[in-house]
């Protein structure tokens, strides 16, 4: 028995459960599925708000390795990793660089993010916002992985309309060396990308992204949407040219999306698949066998804890995927880069144990009780 918080602070009885995750599998064959990896702080130097950030190299690396075992190809350095909340250029350059190591040993599926987060306000012309574009791409193609160009604050500050996300993304893909994913982020996981595309209405927005696709044959490998809106999401993935794929970054719906209807499926790239690996992982494989309904039957249930971690403000969904991580033993401690593991409350926290302890994510039960019972006593809940 825990004593957890509730969200008005009283305390209650949990009785934690005894399931455990199902075990490591192949990769899916029916979907493309990327899972956006959260990075180990090293504890004792790395977690102050003003940075430098730094890592727990061995843990970081392994918990990659867990995502490749249960199936999963990795999204490195994307905004599950803290790009911009924690996590600086030069150490997401050097993630990207060892990651792409890691992958060639084991095999593994990677992309990685190429953003602008080296610049600082005022961010200069567009053209200041392509050479930072630049500068990580090269990193990241040196590394020999595919690149997700992700969404830009600084682009979004700075851009006067549509046209200057045509010329800065349009100069990008004519030098990319291989396809790339473009990745459109929502005002509710970043609020400075408000207006992305160059306007407020989210359809004309579309619009925007759909003729950059489309007057680059063969550029973009596929797009990430991250809205929060199914519906929107299916009718863009309804009109993406023929072979760009559409990566759900929709947390809140994704078992709906990636099972797919009569117009067509995502592909996902999603920061819950970070937590969620063995499930999804098993999940998919039934979907490979054609078991639409043992898919949606052992995915379903995970809903209820993505849509916590997600809740209002999103952006801080990164502390409930990192306590669940010390959790389930993929790091002995629960401290993130930049201090982001204050970003949430305790009761926010005591349900996302509880939420995941009955899904049956934690390999040992055992440990993630005692654990989650150490975290209560910090804040002065005795058990």
């Amino acid at each position: 028995m825990i004593r957890l918080p509730d969200a008005s602070g009283r305390l209650r009885t949990y009785e934690p459960g005894r399931a455990v995750p199902p075990p490591p599998g192949p990769p899916p064959r029916s979907r493309a599925v990327l899972a956006a990896a959260h990075v180990v702080a090293d504890a004792l130097t790395g977690t102050t708000p003003d940075g430098p950030a730094r890592l727990d190299w061995d843990a970081t690396l392994a918990f990659r390795r867990h995502l490749w075992a249960h199936g999963m190809g990795v999204a490195e350095a994307m905004d599950t990793a803290q790009r911009g909340a924690g996590l600086d250029w030069p150490a997401a350059a050097e993630l990207v660089r060892r990651t792409a190591a890691e992958a060639r040993a084991v095999g593994g599926t990677l992309v990685c993010g190429a953003g602008t987060d080296q610049l600082t306000p005022p961010y200069g012309p567009p053209a200041a916002v392509t050479a930072a574009y630049e500068e990580q791409l090269a990193v990241v193609e040196e590394a020999g992985a595919p690149a997700v160009l992700l969404a830009s604050r600084a682009l979004a500050a700075v851009a006067r309309g549509p046209e200057d996300y045509a010329e800065v993304y349009g100069g990008l893909l004519r030098q990319a060396s291989a396809p790339v994913v473009l990745h459109w982020l929502g005002a509710d996981f970043d609020p400075a990308l408000a207006g992305y595309w160059g306007s407020h209405d989210v359809d004309a927005a579309a619009g925007v992204l759909l003729r950059i696709v489309a007057a680059h044959p063969g550029k973009v490998a596929g797009v990430k949407v991250s809205l929060l809106d199914a519906a929107r999401e299916r009718e863009l993935r309804r009109r993406l040219p023929a072979g760009v794929r559409c990566y759900t970054g929709d947390d809140l719906h994704y078992p709906e999306l990636v099972e797919g209807d009569a117009t067509g499926h995502s592909d996902a790239l999603l920061g819950v698949l970070d937590p969620l690996a063995p499930i999804a992982g098993h999940a998919l494989r039934l979907l490979d066998a054609g078991d639409r309904r043992g898919f949606r039957a052992a995915l379903d249930p995970t809903l209820a804890l993505a849509r916590h971690l997600f809740e209002p403000p999103t952006r801080f969904y990164k502390t409930g995927v990192v306590l669940l991580a010390w959790l389930a033993g993929h790091q002995e401690h629960f401290a993130m880069p930049g201090g982001l593991h204050a970003a949430r409350s305790l009761p926010h926290l005591a349900r996302a144990y509880e939420l995941a302890d009955r899904l049956g994510l934690f390999p040992d039960p055992e440990r993630a009780q005692a654990r989650m019972a150490g975290l209560l006593a910090v804040y002065g809940v005795a058990q």
